[in-house]
């Protein structure tokens, strides 16, 4: 089998391999990493009867190439059910948060974290980490058994749920919490700033576990192919609406179709940080600074994988726009479309997947004849602060997150600075 290799989308470093790419976290141009190439594999995506790990056996070829100790981390770490259900004959809801923290982002963080117990078996790693809120939840759970591991996860002070606080801030033990005086953009700022300097902690390998992570990134694309599998006959008429915040979900689908998952369009959902749409609209990518929204995981004024999604494009925004439209909501939207979705379906959604949905009904009502999966991307027990009101009832609290809400948060408060973060690092 032929090794994959990863090249920056800085184009200034030299490729690598797994092992290395993942170890980076970070290319040392400062790009993030990408497979070299993406060829489809001969397959009939649309056969039934796989399990999550098998369908992960069949992308790795194509995602990691023949590395022998990704069918061991697939094996650990895809251990949990990804149900897809029917709202209508021509809707679908894949439920990606049966994992251990009710977040889609169990998927990467899990393989991640069994690889680097691979690569860390003899020497140390220090893992930092940017979240929003189900990120730190998702590397928290996956890395807290994790021999030679230490893992510090940054997040904005006061800009996260109580729920998705007390998922990685009540672990304790190799999982350190720093709350962030600033936003996720400065959380995330200050992730590269700590990968990019070489002498930040000294000889000490240091990686990330977010989504800049080739790592965690294409696992990723393992549910896209999973879910077609599930659908009825598509006829290759299939759209996936993707909430999108740092939009590593996205680039893993964009992925997953080019390794032949037969996907026709993406939608991408964003709430008032519409940088992605504006993207789209004007073919330039203007940052700006994220306002806080009631889908939270999705406020990123400056996503990171909108890299990757240039790479994959050339650079080519017109031919962008044949695979993908974008779709903002506002928070008021979003309240309706939970109600909505409740009143009609019976449904239960959390406010990301709430986005999605909307963008979803927009989409198809402009592409008649497709068949739609919104990618429902964290239980709405971790948001019953906003769900609970808007439906007047009580949302059950799944055993895995009840457990923790009688914990103590134990944080390191600092500001945005990466000297002080160098000294939590190095206390």
């Amino acid at each position: 089998m032929t090794p994959q290799h990863y090249i920056s989308t800085g184009g200034r470093a030299p490729p690598c391999g797994l092992e290395q790419a993942v170890l980076a976290g970070l290319a040392p141009d400062g790009g993030l990493y990408l497979p070299d190439r993406l060829e489809e594999i001969s397959h009939d995506w649309s056969e039934g009867g796989t399990t999550l790990t098998e369908t992960g056996m069949r992308l790795a070829p194509g995602l990691f190439g023949g590395d022998p100790r990704v069918v061991s981390a697939l094996e650990a770490a895809l251990d949990f059910p990804i149900p897809v259900v029917p709202l209508t004959e021509r809707t679908f809801v894949v439920e990606l948060f049966h994992g251990p923290t009710l977040a889609f982002k169990d998927v990467g963080a899990r393989v991640l974290a069994q690889l680097l117990a691979q690569y860390a078996a003899e020497d140390p790693i220090t893992v930092v980490t940017a979240t929003s809120g189900d990120t730190g939840g998702a590397v928290a759970h996956a890395f807290k058994a994790v021999p030679n591991t230490r893992v510090f996860i940054l997040y904005p002070r006061g800009q996260v749920s109580d729920r998705q606080e007390r998922q990685f801030a009540t672990i304790g033990g190799n999982v350190h919490a720093v709350a962030i005086d600033g936003t996720f953009d400065d959380c995330q700022r200050l992730a590269k700033a700590a990968l990019s300097d070489v002498e930040f902690l000294g000889n000490t390998k240091l990686t990330s576990a977010n989504s800049i992570n080739v790592g965690r990134l294409l696992p990723q694309a393992i549910y896209y192919a999973y879910a077609i599998a599930l659908l009825p006959d598509t006829a290759g008429r299939v759209m996936v609406s993707v909430p999108s915040g740092n939009f590593g979900n996205l680039t893993a689908g964009l992925i997953a179709k080019r390794l032949g998952v037969p996907i026709d369009h993406f939608v991408a959902a964003t709430n008032a940080n519409d940088v992605f749409g504006r993207y789209l609209s004007s073919g330039r990518h203007t940052p700006k600074p994220s306002v806080r929204t009631l889908s939270s995981a999705m406020d990123v004024g400056d996503p990171s994988n909108l890299v990757r999604i240039q790479h994959l494009y050339d650079n080519d925004v017109d031919v962008l726009r044949r695979d993908v439209s974008a779709s903002s909501h506002t928070d008021d939207e979003v309240r309706s479309a939970i109600r909505d979705v409740f009143e009609r379906f019976g449904y239960v959604m959390d406010p990301h997947t709430a986005a999605g949905f909307l963008a979803l009904e927009s989409a198809m009502a402009s592409r008649r004849g497709s068949i739609g999966m919104v990618l429902a991307t964290a239980h709405p027990a971790k948001f019953s602060e906003i769900v609970e009101p808007i439906l007047g009832r009580t949302i059950d609290v799944p055993q895995q997150l009840a457990a923790l809400l009688d914990r103590e948060v134990i944080a390191t408060p600092i500001d945005s600075t990466l000297g002080a973060l160098r000294r939590v690092m190095e206390g």
